[in-house]
């Protein structure tokens, strides 16, 4: 039997069987698939406890959404100084651990940028916001949600570091 016929039949079982379960399976037999537990190989407790991974690997944390205030009418010169200032704030909360991640979107709506914040609580974080000049100056406001996340972003500022040539 040629090999892609093979792998046809095999899936088309595999589907068969899935669905194949009656009412009184469906508890146990479902098309979610099985939770594997890593082996000690593939797992690294340390590092997982020292980025506060939980057992999936993830964490809490808040996501920030900038968008446009309702103060867009600065002059050029107060829009470039608020920008530095904006990116002098966003500097200082990645120095403090407290901002993961942190960027632009690419085109020109309504949507200015994302924060991903180390915190528990969008309470948390809100008052980190409330410290940027441009949200003071209503350039920019936050919109802020819960996140859950890979606890390996906490090691993205890190590696930055590593990868880029200039400093914004």
């Amino acid at each position: 039997m040629k090999k892609h016929n093979f792998l046809f039949l095999t899936t088309l079982c595999i589907g068969l069987f899935i669905g194949s379960c009656s009412r009184e399976e469906e508890k146990s037999c479902s098309n979610e698939p099985q939770v594997e537990v890593r082996t000690e190989t593939d797992f690294d407790q340390a590092l997982a406890s020292e980025l506060g991974a939980d057992d999936y690997g993830m964490k809490h944390y808040v996501m920030a959404f900038l968008k446009k205030g309702p103060n867009q009418d600065q002059s050029p010169e107060e829009v470039q100084r608020l920008q530095r200032a904006h990116m002098d704030h966003i500097g200082k909360l990645a120095e403090q651990r407290v901002l993961v991640v942190a960027g632009p979107f690419m085109d020109d709506t309504e949507l200015r940028g994302i924060y991903i914040f180390d915190v528990e609580t969008v309470e948390e974080a809100e008052e980190l916001t409330k410290t940027d000049p441009a949200i003071r100056a209503g350039r920019l406001v936050m919109e802020l949600h819960p996140w859950y996340g890979s606890a390996a972003l906490i090691k993205s500022a890190e590696i930055h570091k590593t990868i880029s040539k200039k400093e914004i």
